[in-house]
């Protein structure tokens, strides 16, 4: 029994430091060995290598550090073998397996040079389109698995996964530098990064496909990137989206209740919010604001201030947040944002007016496929008392909802309805 107890704590420690080491051990192995397939095969290896040595020799005190020499000399075994048997190194890997061999390489830095925040750059390079950016960076930086990049993005796996191959290739035969950008190039490089940024946060915050709704290590990964990337460039963008992560990040005890259910922002408990983090976003969202070259970040940051200091729902200063949706809309201009502006507007001015809004919206055409559409539309009818509409109109929200959490809240509100 003792045994048994010992193993199983054993593959629970190794699934944990899996969980909080692979991508960064991956982001440095792709570093050092210059070609994403083999740092996953050698990352792969070495975990291999884990499991059958760390029951006998313990668990190293630094195992970031043994995985990724580990793997490095696996790699270096694999492409020598490879080497001998069919296919020859070229002349720049043949000089770069020379180095990562010797003993006496330096070590691996921290700071502003960080792996990931290269990783991340690397993935976000124009050189690759966009829809493969965001994919790419999901797996690579992230781990997420091809299906569930599918899911959230509601595309075939196989064409994630082709993506992400043919992203891959362009990287390797276009010779694209693993490293962040000079500061010239780093303004224009800047929106596709943190947009993806955050991307990979909004996975966490609601989890395209998992049955939690909440993936709080994402949203800690997207934080961590923000903080490097102000570091390394104090944009008012890049510090609005920092902010606007960390007011979200801020109610996350209160998004979801004992059972794990979503909980609107209407009825959450707001003595349950971090207002440590809130009162240190707040001087953000004000220096976004304050500095030349504001942009869509900052002022969604500025609305997600306003919601973070209400002291309650009701009390929330609906006029300064439609205020604020306008200016929003003349540098974004979308439909979603639209959307987000009549929800606002009908705080304000009465559920009635908001409806009319949704209704011309929905009647456009452009959300007729987006559930939250159709849930702000049964939301404001339930809110007017016309409850066989709210029905109609959870309905279709039901039928194209997906994430498993969302999907549950929709169907307690037309249950309640019914």
């Amino acid at each position: 029994m003792g045994t048994v107890t010992a193993d199983s704590a054993l593959t629970a420690r190794v699934d944990a430091i899996y969980r909080a080491e692979s991508r960064r051990v991956l982001a440095t192995l792709i570093r050092q060995l210059g070609d994403f397939d083999i740092a996953e095969e050698a990352l792969h290896e070495a975990f291999v290598a884990a499991v059958e040595q760390w029951p006998e020799d313990g668990v190293p005190a630094n195992p970031r550090a043994w995985l990724i020499t580990t793997a490095r000399f696996k790699a270096i075994d694999r492409l020598r073998r490879r080497a001998r048997h069919d296919v020859p190194l070229d002349e720049a890997l043949e000089e770069r397996l020379e180095a990562l061999a010797d003993p006496g390489q330096p070590g691996d830095a921290g700071g502003i040079e960080d792996d990931r925040l290269r990783l991340v750059f690397t993935c976000c390079h124009p050189a690759l389109a966009p829809e493969a950016q965001v994919a790419l960076t999901l797996r690579e930086v992230c781990g997420l698995t091809t299906e569930e990049i599918a899911r959230a993005y509601l595309v075939p796996a196989p064409t994630i996964a082709q993506r992400i191959v043919r992203a891959k290739a362009k990287i390797r035969d276009a010779r694209i530098p693993y490293e962040v950008p000079e500061a010239s190039e780093l303004p224009a490089r800047l929106e596709s990064v943190l947009r993806v940024i955050y991307l990979v946060f909004n996975e966490g915050y609601l989890a395209s496909s998992a049955d939690d709704a909440i993936r709080a290590e994402l949203c800690a990964e997207a934080l961590r990137l923000a903080r490097l990337v102000v570091e390394l460039l104090p944009h008012p963008e890049v510090v609005g989206l920092l902010a606007l992560m960390q007011l979200h990040e801020s109610r996350r005890e209160a998004r979801t209740d004992a059972a794990g259910e979503l909980v609107t922002l209407e009825e959450q408990d707001r003595t349950l919010w971090d207002r440590a983090r809130i009162e240190a976003a707040v001087p953000l969202v004000e220096a976004a604001l304050a500095a030349p070259g504001r942009g869509p970040y900052a002022i969604q940051a500025a609305i997600a201030a306003l919601h973070a200091q209400a002291p309650s729902w009701e009390a929330t200063d609906w006029s300064q947040i439609v205020a604020l949706y306008d200016v929003l809309l003349e540098m974004a201009p979308s439909a979603v944002v639209e959307l987000n502006r009549a929800v606002a507007i009908a705080m304000r001015d009465g559920p009635a007016v908001g409806l009319a809004l949704v209704d011309a919206i929905l009647a456009r055409g452009e959300l007729a496929d987006y559930h939250l559409a159709h849930a702000a539309r049964a939301d404001l009818c339930r809110r007017l008392g016309r409850d066989a509409e709210a029905r109609d109109a959870y309905a279709a929200a039901l039928a194209l909802v997906r994430q498993p959490a969302e999907r549950r809240f929709l169907e307690g509100r037309l249950a309640r309805l019914a």
